[in-house]
Protein backbone atom coordinates (compact mmCIF):
# COMPACT_ATOMS: atom_id res chain seq x y z
CA UNK A 1 0.00 0.00 0.00
CA UNK A 2 1.07 3.15 -0.88
CA UNK A 3 -0.09 6.95 -0.62
CA UNK A 4 -1.42 7.89 -3.95
CA UNK A 5 -1.35 11.50 -3.90
CA UNK A 6 -0.48 15.09 -2.16
CA UNK A 7 2.62 15.58 0.08
CA UNK A 8 3.33 12.04 0.79
CA UNK A 9 2.58 10.62 -2.85
CA UNK A 10 4.00 7.57 -3.45
CA UNK A 11 5.21 6.76 0.37
CA UNK A 12 4.61 3.22 1.50
CA UNK A 13 2.17 2.56 4.41
CA UNK A 14 2.17 -0.48 6.32
CA UNK A 15 -0.84 -2.78 6.90
CA UNK A 16 -1.01 -5.35 9.84
CA UNK A 17 0.12 -8.81 9.29
CA UNK A 18 -3.01 -10.70 11.19
CA UNK A 19 -5.99 -10.50 9.14
CA UNK A 20 -8.06 -8.47 11.58
CA UNK A 21 -8.52 -5.69 9.06
CA UNK A 22 -8.85 -5.07 5.28
CA UNK A 23 -6.97 -1.93 4.08
CA UNK A 24 -9.19 0.10 1.13
CA UNK A 25 -6.95 -0.69 -1.85
CA UNK A 26 -5.49 2.14 -3.17
CA UNK A 27 -7.63 2.24 -6.27
CA UNK A 28 -10.28 2.86 -4.10
CA UNK A 29 -8.44 5.34 -2.91
CA UNK A 30 -7.55 6.89 -5.33
CA UNK A 31 -11.22 7.37 -6.58
CA UNK A 32 -12.49 8.74 -3.13
CA UNK A 33 -10.06 11.44 -3.12
CA UNK A 34 -10.14 11.96 -6.43
CA UNK A 35 -14.37 12.59 -6.30
CA UNK A 36 -13.60 14.62 -3.02
CA UNK A 37 -11.50 16.78 -4.71
CA UNK A 38 -13.37 17.24 -7.86
CA UNK A 39 -16.96 16.48 -7.91
CA UNK A 40 -19.01 19.30 -7.87
CA UNK A 41 -21.54 17.57 -5.37
CA UNK A 42 -18.59 17.31 -3.02
CA UNK A 43 -17.23 20.47 -2.82
CA UNK A 44 -18.30 23.33 -0.17
CA UNK A 45 -21.07 26.06 -1.04
CA UNK A 46 -17.91 28.28 -2.09
CA UNK A 47 -16.92 25.39 -4.85
CA UNK A 48 -13.96 24.47 -2.03
CA UNK A 49 -12.66 20.38 -1.00
CA UNK A 50 -13.58 20.22 2.59
CA UNK A 51 -9.85 18.24 3.06
CA UNK A 52 -8.02 21.95 2.73
CA UNK A 53 -7.25 22.69 6.48
CA UNK A 54 -10.15 20.11 7.31
CA UNK A 55 -10.38 17.22 10.41
CA UNK A 56 -11.17 13.78 9.38
CA UNK A 57 -12.08 11.07 11.40
CA UNK A 58 -11.75 7.44 10.25
CA UNK A 59 -13.93 5.44 12.63
CA UNK A 60 -12.47 2.13 11.29
CA UNK A 61 -9.14 3.03 10.72
CA UNK A 62 -7.25 -0.30 10.32
CA UNK A 63 -3.71 0.63 8.93
CA UNK A 64 -4.76 4.39 8.75
CA UNK A 65 -4.50 4.61 5.17
CA UNK A 66 -7.75 6.90 4.72
CA UNK A 67 -6.42 9.06 7.19
CA UNK A 68 -3.12 9.13 5.81
CA UNK A 69 -3.94 9.90 2.23
CA UNK A 70 -6.29 13.29 3.61
CA UNK A 71 -3.70 14.37 5.86
CA UNK A 72 -1.26 14.33 3.10
CA UNK A 73 -4.01 15.92 0.63
CA UNK A 74 -4.58 19.09 3.13
CA UNK A 75 -6.52 17.51 5.85
CA UNK A 76 -5.27 19.42 9.14
CA UNK A 77 -6.10 16.46 11.76
CA UNK A 78 -6.96 12.72 11.62
CA UNK A 79 -8.92 11.36 14.85
CA UNK A 80 -8.59 7.67 14.25
CA UNK A 81 -10.70 5.13 16.04
CA UNK A 82 -9.28 1.16 16.27
CA UNK A 83 -10.14 -1.47 18.52
CA UNK A 84 -7.43 -3.95 16.94
CA UNK A 85 -4.39 -3.38 18.79
CA UNK A 86 -2.15 -5.01 16.13
CA UNK A 87 -3.90 -2.25 14.01
CA UNK A 88 -3.09 0.11 16.17
CA UNK A 89 0.86 -0.41 16.35
CA UNK A 90 0.49 -0.26 12.70
CA UNK A 91 -0.75 2.91 12.93
CA UNK A 92 1.37 4.46 14.87
CA UNK A 93 4.13 3.28 12.69
CA UNK A 94 2.90 4.64 9.84
CA UNK A 95 2.34 8.12 11.33
CA UNK A 96 5.82 8.02 12.25
CA UNK A 97 7.22 7.25 9.09
CA UNK A 98 5.24 9.61 7.11
CA UNK A 99 6.33 12.66 10.39
CA UNK A 100 2.53 12.82 10.89
CA UNK A 101 2.24 11.15 14.68
CA UNK A 102 1.45 15.16 15.68
CA UNK A 103 -1.18 15.85 13.49
CA UNK A 104 -3.29 12.29 14.25
CA UNK A 105 -5.43 11.33 17.33
CA UNK A 106 -5.69 7.67 17.95
CA UNK A 107 -8.08 5.90 20.02
CA UNK A 108 -8.29 2.63 21.17
CA UNK A 109 -12.30 2.79 20.81
CA UNK A 110 -14.99 0.61 19.14
CA UNK A 111 -16.32 2.76 16.62
CA UNK A 112 -19.73 1.60 17.76
CA UNK A 113 -19.34 3.46 20.98
CA UNK A 114 -17.19 6.36 19.92
CA UNK A 115 -17.94 8.71 23.19
CA UNK A 116 -18.73 12.45 23.20
CA UNK A 117 -16.68 13.97 20.29
CA UNK A 118 -13.62 16.23 21.18
CA UNK A 119 -13.83 18.49 18.31
CA UNK A 120 -15.98 18.00 15.59
CA UNK A 121 -15.11 16.44 12.00
CA UNK A 122 -15.63 17.77 8.24
CA UNK A 123 -15.58 14.68 6.80
CA UNK A 124 -15.66 10.88 8.71
CA UNK A 125 -14.61 7.45 6.51
CA UNK A 126 -16.49 4.48 7.44
CA UNK A 127 -14.95 1.50 6.36
CA UNK A 128 -16.61 -1.58 8.79
CA UNK A 129 -16.02 -4.88 7.70
CA UNK A 130 -18.38 -6.01 4.68
CA UNK A 131 -21.74 -7.44 5.47
CA UNK A 132 -21.55 -6.21 9.36
CA UNK A 133 -24.34 -3.72 9.02
CA UNK A 134 -22.30 -1.00 11.32
CA UNK A 135 -21.88 1.40 8.84
CA UNK A 136 -25.57 3.25 9.79
CA UNK A 137 -25.36 2.87 13.49
CA UNK A 138 -22.14 3.76 13.93
CA UNK A 139 -23.11 6.88 11.61
CA UNK A 140 -26.06 7.58 13.84
CA UNK A 141 -23.71 7.36 17.10
CA UNK A 142 -21.04 9.93 15.78
CA UNK A 143 -23.83 12.03 15.01
CA UNK A 144 -25.27 11.57 18.38
CA UNK A 145 -22.19 12.32 20.66
CA UNK A 146 -21.51 15.67 18.66
CA UNK A 147 -18.82 14.03 15.88
CA UNK A 148 -19.66 15.53 12.96
CA UNK A 149 -20.27 19.51 11.66
CA UNK A 150 -23.10 21.10 10.12
CA UNK A 151 -22.90 19.89 6.69
CA UNK A 152 -20.39 17.28 7.02
CA UNK A 153 -19.26 14.70 4.33
CA UNK A 154 -19.80 11.01 5.24
CA UNK A 155 -18.40 8.37 3.11
CA UNK A 156 -19.17 4.84 3.63
CA UNK A 157 -17.30 1.52 1.54
CA UNK A 158 -19.15 -1.21 1.95
CA UNK A 159 -19.13 -4.51 -0.65
CA UNK A 160 -20.81 -4.16 -3.69
CA UNK A 161 -23.41 -6.27 -3.10
CA UNK A 162 -23.86 -5.11 0.53
CA UNK A 163 -26.88 -2.87 1.33
CA UNK A 164 -26.44 0.62 3.28
CA UNK A 165 -29.58 2.03 4.87
CA UNK A 166 -28.71 6.40 4.53
CA UNK A 167 -30.17 7.41 7.76
CA UNK A 168 -32.35 10.39 8.89
CA UNK A 169 -30.38 13.42 8.79
CA UNK A 170 -28.32 12.84 5.90
CA UNK A 171 -28.62 13.55 2.05
CA UNK A 172 -27.24 10.66 -0.44
CA UNK A 173 -25.05 12.60 -2.77
CA UNK A 174 -23.48 10.15 -4.77
CA UNK A 175 -22.39 6.34 -5.37
CA UNK A 176 -19.91 4.68 -6.95
CA UNK A 177 -18.68 1.37 -7.69
CA UNK A 178 -15.15 0.83 -7.65
CA UNK A 179 -14.37 -3.20 -8.16
CA UNK A 180 -15.19 -5.04 -5.18
CA UNK A 181 -16.14 -1.67 -3.83
CA UNK A 182 -19.30 0.31 -3.31
CA UNK A 183 -18.77 3.86 -1.79
CA UNK A 184 -21.56 6.11 -0.91
CA UNK A 185 -21.33 9.80 0.05
CA UNK A 186 -23.65 11.16 2.78
CA UNK A 187 -23.75 14.85 3.74
CA UNK A 188 -25.44 15.99 7.08
CA UNK A 189 -28.56 17.69 6.78
CA UNK A 190 -27.98 21.84 8.65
Amino acid sequence: MRIVGGSHRGRALHAPAEQSTRPTTDRVRESLFNMLLHSPALLTDEGKTRLDGGIVLDAFAGSGALSFEALSRGALHAYLFEIDAAARRCILRNASDLNLAERITLRAADARQPGHAVAPVDIVFLDPPYRSGLGTPVLQGLDREGWLKPQALAIIETDAKGAFAVPDGFDLLEERQQGPARLTFLRKQP
